[in-house]
């Protein structure tokens, strides 16, 4: 018969002692790994309540974010219209320069 080999046997059971070993050190792990998720932080013997909903508060934060919406259209309006202003004063103002010009030259062409 085909028996194996003390050196065989050995081999085989060296194999499955590392097998075993590694087996054990996972579920020891994962031992662990269960003690650790059921430890609960220490209560601090007072009840937590959560703060109240500040009305007064958010209204007054939403009315100050309102008016300074407002004030920030208005300035740009204002701005815009001053800009409007400037670029029709700088119309104006060229055209009459031009305007004068021409009458003087005419003025010293004798016309």
């Amino acid at each position: 018969m085909n028996e194996p080999t003390p050196l065989a046997k050995a081999e085989a059971a060296v194999t499955e002692a590392a097998t075993n070993t590694d087996v054990i050190r996972l579920a020891l792990a994962a031992v662990e790994l269960a003690k650790t998720a059921q430890q609960q932080a220490p209560a601090c013997g007072h009840h937590h309540q959560a703060p109240d909903f500040n009305t007064k508060k958010w209204l007054t934060i939403g009315g100050l974010v309102i008016v300074g919406g407002c004030i920030a259209c208005f300035l740009a309006a204002a701005l815009a219209l001053v800009a409007v202003a400037v670029a029709i004063g700088g119309t104006c103002a060229t055209a009459c320069l031009l305007i004068l010009r021409a009458l003087w030259r005419d003025y010293i062409r004798g016309r």
